[in-house]
């Protein structure tokens, strides 16, 4: 006689695939094995200042189609291919944190339709990833869900929690296992100290509850992830790219004995919401080179191959390369402006202008 005081509002369930038997069907070779180890080590050294090169995460706001994301991915890496003083990673994120209500991404519902085919959604992702970092680009994403990290993250270069999450324990607890670098975004009111306990606190040992490759409940323990940083994204008031933030962010990182390591989102808070205005804050922060270059690691994009956002009515009508999500600036618009940025950073550099990490 089934239970009345449990599962009242559980509708259905399905068996999950375990992490071990997609990483069987799927498996990651030698080659792709240490371009991620490599990949991992290059961003490391860029938040211990012993690379020079800006970290860029540059991608779709979230994937919705496999075969247009491989298409953007191979326009990305030829891009590039042809920057000096930039490192990219791909954006690549499966997992969308509402608001409220919406799609949840292509790990969730990769048929757009609300069927939730969460099996399909995984073997989906962990196919895209293996094809990306085959061709030699470095992938990132967001983690969500605390258990998708066993499915794909041994294919992930760069791992970002959001502002919805970012003062989660589970979140800070799982990142304190994780073996690449994190970046940590400031939550939606625009609180600065919070991504600063989520270092710190990500970066102490943990114990906590999750599943191994069997698909077995777990009990994890953690050493800590020492490669964590800040990621200021805006908030629900306005930006905080300007640099009184960057400077209220550094002190609140000295106090914290932390290292001195942020990333800017030039989309959403710092946009405006107006995937157009991602170039000006860019440019504007750039600007700024003399005073924070000792603490700016990176920036964030959203791109895709073509401009702009559209709503889903249904997967056979949606335009081509077009976000389902945020809008993003266009392939074409990312290769002018990272290009651009590059070349400007070589001048910089050539006429003596900036000091790199307190040398001249």
């Amino acid at each position: 006689m089934p239970s009345q005081n449990e599962n009242v509002n559980i509708y259905s369930s399905r068996k999950m695939i375990s992490p071990g038997s997609l990483k069987r069907e799927l498996p990651i070779n030698e080659q792709i094995n240490k371009f991620v180890i490599e990949s991992r080590e290059t961003i490391q050294n860029i938040l211990d200042k012993k690379d020079e090169r800006f970290l860029f995460v540059v991608g779709p706001c979230s994937i919705h189609n496999i075969e247009e994301a491989k298409n953007y991915a191979a326009q990305l890496k030829y891009i590039s291919d042809k920057l000096q003083n930039i490192f990219i990673v791909m954006r690549v994120y499966f997992e969308k944190p509402r608001t409220n209500i919406g799609w949840k991404g292509l790990i969730h519902d990769p048929n757009l339709n609300n069927s939730f085919d969460v099996n399909k959604g995984l073997y989906l992702a962990r196919e895209l990833l293996l094809y990306i970092n085959s061709i030699g680009l470095p992938c990132g994403c967001e983690f969500l869900d605390v258990f998708i990290p066993q499915y794909i993250g041994d294919l992930i270069s760069w791992g970002a929690i959001g502002a919805r999450t970012t003062e989660s324990q589970p979140h800070r607890q799982m990142v304190s296992g994780l073996s690449m670098p994190v970046g940590f975004k400031n939550n939606r009111s625009g609180n600065l100290s919070i991504p600063c306990d989520s270092i710190l606190s990500a970066s102490s040992y943990h114990s906590f509850i999750g599943i191994n490759d069997n698909g077995i409940s777990s009990i994890f323990v953690t050493n800590g992830n020492p490669y964590c940083h800040v990621i200021l994204r805006g908030d629900d008031y306005g930006v905080n790219y300007k640099q009184q933030y960057i400077y209220k962010t550094v002190e609140i990182l000295n106090n914290y004995k932390l290292p001195k390591n942020i990333m800017i989102d030039c989309s959403h808070g710092n946009c405006n919401k107006n995937y157009k205005n991602q170039r000006y804050v860019l440019n504007n922060v750039m600007m700024s080179w003399l005073d924070n270059r000792s603490c700016i690691i990176g920036f964030m994009l959203e791109s895709n191959i073509n401009e702009g956002r559209q709503d889903i009515e249904s997967d056979r009508n949606l335009k081509y390369g077009v976000s389902i999500t945020d809008g993003c600036i266009s392939i074409k618009e990312t290769e002018d402006i990272l290009l651009s940025t590059d070349e400007l950073i070589d001048l910089m550099i050539k006429k003596n202008k900036i000091f790199i990490y307190g040398k001249k």
